[in-house]
């Protein structure tokens, strides 16, 4: 197998409902994906995901009557991605039922079997070996463990790297040149974990849902094409989304830009003609600068968290 390059892609590619189809993909060289688009794709990618979004959406509503415009856009989105945006070269990570990986090289373009599972498949070059789920960090785990067939997971590929020549990552496998504050930093990222395991007892949980398919969370690392939202959580009454950033010890500039790029991609995206979008940002502690940031934008506020810690002596 060819040596990663800093151009390679990766993608966590859950094969079937808990991998199901993942030893058969295996056996028969290739990885793929359903999502209820059953006719060739071929020719059909046109230039841009939101073209091909705009073609195929209402497809897949037609075919899945009752879903929302913001689930339809992300199953064609995680299709056109997978058949046409992957290229020759990149990496497949697909887990089993116990969340151990299988690692995969991409080595062909897209092609249609109507007759098997998985129609919509990339042949794949599987390495043999079994990765454990202890082989990565606590960082990646915690990214890949969602519903999503189709996960981005570039921003580790240095992390990938290290598993495939057989080293142990560090818990934390790059710096981050936007991070003010490494300890806040280390603190939040189990904060997002935390708000989905209690969201229905926090301030927000009272008025928002977190956005669910089928009864699964999906709004946790929400894909949108500028990056992963936090948290994305929809009104009770369903008439406004919530695109919810943590800081994470982050430059105030940079956390504003985001959210801002996040919530720009949901309005337009996403929503419904009946659905505003509002944005929050969480955090230990503002500063000057968000204070300035968002003394001029009435659709972004701000929620600080507090931690309770106490010793008591045994």
């Amino acid at each position: 197998m060819g040596r990663l390059s800093v151009m390679t892609g990766y993608r966590r590619i859950r094969l079937g409902v808990g991998g199901s189809e993942l030893e058969g993909c295996i056996k028969d060289g290739f990885a793929g994906l359903d999502y209820d688009i059953a006719e060739d794709l071929t020719g059909k990618f046109g230039a841009s995901w939101k073209e091909f979004n705009a073609r195929f959406i209402p497809v897949w509503l037609q075919r899945n009557p009752g879903k929302g415009k913001g689930v339809a856009g992300l199953s064609c989105g995680s299709l056109w991605t997978f058949c046409h945006e992957m290229a020759v070269g990149d990496y497949v990570l697909s887990p089993n039922s116990d969340m151990n990986f299988h690692i995969g090289q991409v080595t062909g373009n897209y092609f249609y079997e109507p007759q098997g599972p998985l129609p919509h498949r990339r042949p794949v070059e599987w390495i043999s070996r079994v990765f454990t789920r202890d082989s990565f960090s606590e960082d990646f785990q915690r990214s890949v463990r969602g519903p999503l067939s189709n996960v981005d997971v570039a921003k580790y590929a240095a992390e990938i790297e290290q598993v495939l020549g057989g080293t142990q990552p560090s818990a934390l496998t790059a710096t981050n040149p936007d991070v003010e504050d490494p300890i806040v930093f280390a603190l939040e990222r189990h904060l997002e974990d935390f708000l989905v395991a209690n969201w229905d007892t926090t301030a927000l949980g009272l008025t928002h849902e977190l956005w669910r398919l089928d009864g699964e969370i999906i709004g946790q690392q929400y894909p949108t094409d500028t990056g992963p939202i936090d948290l994305f959580a929809v009104s009770k009454d369903g008439n406004e989304l919530l695109v919810i950033e943590l800081k994470k010890g982050r430059v105030s500039d940079v956390v504003v830009g985001q959210i801002q790029r996040y919530m720009g991609f949901v309005a337009s995206e996403i929503a419904e003609d009946h659905q505003t979008v509002r944005g929050v940002i969480i955090g230990l502690e503002d500063d000057l600068r968000l204070q300035r940031a968002l003394s001029v934008t009435n659709n972004i506020d701000f929620y600080r968290y507090k931690v309770d810690f106490e010793l008591e002596k045994a």
